[in-house]
C-alpha cells in the first residue's frame, strides 16, 4: 500500500514535469498535443474525417506552421510573443474515445459470435 502511494506521487510529479515541458516545447511551435498524433492510426483517421471542417484546417495550419518554423529555425514566440496558446485544448479526443469504445464493443460482440 505504502509502496503504490509512492510510485502515484512519484510518477504525479513526473508527469507534471513532463507535461510542463512539452507544453513549451509545444508553444514553441504553435503546435497542440493532438497534432503530434499520428493521422494514419484508425481511430485518429476517422475522428479527423468525422471532425468539423475548422478543426482540420485549424490543424492542417498549425502543422504547416510548425514545419515552416523548423525549416527557418525560429520560434512562434519571435513572431507572435503575446499569443495566448492552448497546447492541451483536447478536439478530437472525445471521437477518439468513442471509436475505440465503439470498436472493443464490436471485437466483444464478434468473440460471442464464434
Amino acid at each position: 500500500m505504502a509502496l503504490r502511494m509512492l510510485t502515484e506521487k512519484v510518477s504525479g510529479v513526473a508527469a507534471t514535469f513532463y507535461q510542463r515541458t512539452l507544453a513549451n516545447q509545444l508553444a514553441k511551435t504553435g503546435m497542440r498535443y493532438e497534432d503530434l498524433l499520428i493521422q494514419e492510426q484508425g481511430e485518429v483517421k476517422e475522428a479527423i474525417e468525422l471532425a468539423d471542417p475548422d478543426v482540420i484546417a485549424g490543424r492542417n495550419r498549425r502543422i504547416k506552421r510548425a514545419i515552416d518554423l523548423s525549416f527557418k529555425r525560429k520560434s512562434l514566440l519571435d513572431y507572435a510573443p503575446d499569443m495566448k496558446q492552448e497546447p492541451f485544448k483536447f478536439e478530437i479526443y472525445e471521437d477518439m474515445e468513442k471509436i475505440r469504445a465503439r470498436d472493443q464493443e464490436l471485437a466483444a460482440l464478434n468473440v460471442e459470435n464464434k
